[in-house]
């Protein structure tokens, strides 16, 4: 799945100031647009998913099968890389530009929890 550049813009754009300096109500700000975006892919993702049991249950070829869950893993990892790109140009900068360098051992966790 590609990343769809406008919306990547209108993140970096319109969305800022996703995490409370003090870590106490860290909630992220996506504006509605980028939101249904998100939400519209994970809704697809779900219906993969239950595609792949309905598959299963039907006795499919197991290769047939495993393209299905590669094409779910790589939708996930699309939505993944559109929070990466946001959270990196909003919360990870404001932090930083705040004094709080401990959000790049939280950044580095969270990468190596991405890329396992």
């Amino acid at each position: 799945m590609s990343v769809d550049m406008e919306m990547l813009e209108h993140v970096s754009e319109h969305d800022s100031g996703c995490c409370s300096p003090d870590g106490s109500d860290r909630k992220s700000h996506h504006s509605d647009k980028v939101k249904n975006s998100l939400v519209s892919r994970l809704n697809r993702i779900e219906g993969q998913i239950r595609g792949i049991k309905g598959l299963i249950d039907k006795d499919t070829y197991c290769d047939d099968v495993l393209n299905q869950i590669a094409s779910v893993q790589s939708a996930l990892n699309g939505v993944g890389k559109l929070l990466l790109e946001h959270h990196l140009k909003s919360c990870i900068i404001e932090r930083i530009q705040e004094g709080d360098t401990e959000v790049l051992t939280e950044l580095m966790t969270t990468m190596n929890k991405l890329i396992k």
